[in-house]
């Protein structure tokens, strides 16, 4: 039995009405989206700012990738697979001018050293943490009262934490890490590790410390505390940049979101989230 060529076109087009219809989850045929993607340390920030954004402004939709090196950031960007692409370091001026493109100073925010709520530590110093990074403290007695061994997570050495860190702290420059280091590859991985790792201390942001419900304790190094004032001050030293690149002729609903980062409601998100807005 041969079977209606005009039923069985109508049987698609209906399917396809009824997928349109009850699919919210897909965008509107030529809706405009915008990507963020980049840097994987400016990741919880950048969120956090789509996110504020979105409550009043629904629309264009606002998503975030899973993190791009330097030259991938850049390209990406070219080629409109993002619209803006989050750096702290490593745009070149030729890159900028080559591409049309445009460097926003968002935020700065400090680089530090934190431990796992388990360990009842306020501060750090300099040989203090060589020493714990190096291997020649391999336990918690002698610096917080617990005869537990250290979990020590790390960053690879190319990501900017570990870079500012070797630059700034002397004893860091060519020290050789312990081998039971665990390597945390993005910074989402370092929040995970720190939040659910008992007796870890790790290299992150103080935007991953606010945003881990209590469960992350940022260290004062060397008697300073990380605070927004120390940062925006420099008496707080381990600090890193939060950049936006974007298209010199972005869009207006980019540039709509770019200015409510740089606005003083996307402040006072940047301050919530444990970072310091440059204005």
């Amino acid at each position: 039995m041969q079977s209606n060529p005009k039923v069985s076109s109508w049987n698609y087009l209906l399917m396809a009405i009824l997928l349109v219809l009850f699919s919210p989850a897909l965008p509107a045929w030529g809706a405009e989206m915008i990507v963020l993607d980049g840097s994987t340390g400016m990741l919880p920030l950048a969120r956090s700012l789509a996110k504020a954004y979105q409550q009043k402004n629904p629309d264009p939709q606002i998503e975030l990738g899973q993190g791009l090196g330097t030259g991938a950031r850049l390209r990406a960007l070219a080629e409109g697979k993002i619209q803006i692409a989050l750096a702290s370091h490593g745009i070149a001026a030729d890159d900028i001018r080559k591409g049309n493109l445009k460097v926003l100073e968002v935020a700065k925010g400090g680089i530090i050293f934190a431990v796992h709520t388990t360990v009842p530590l306020a501060k750090i110093t300099d040989s203090q943490v060589c020493d714990v990074y190096s291997g020649k403290v391999r336990d918690w007695q002698s610096l917080a009262g617990l005869n537990t061994p250290i979990t020590v997570l790390t960053r690879p050495p190319t990501e900017v934490d570990p870079e500012v860190i070797r630059a700034k702290v002397g004893c860091f420059k060519e020290l050789k890490e312990v081998e039971t280091a665990k390597v945390m590859a993005r910074g989402g991985d370092m929040a995970k590790g720190l939040a659910e790792t008992p007796y870890a201390i790790g290299m992150t942001s103080m935007t991953v410390v606010e945003q881990s419900g209590g469960k992350v304790k940022a260290l004062e190094f060397n008697g300073v505390a990380p605070s927004p004032a120390n940062v925006k001050n420099g008496g707080y030293f381990l600090t890193r940049d939060f950049l936006f690149v974007i298209k010199a002729d972005a869009t207006p609903a980019v540039k709509r979101f770019v200015d409510f980062v740089l606005s003083p409601e996307g402040d006072r998100v940047i301050l919530d989230n444990g970072a310091v807005p440059l204005r």
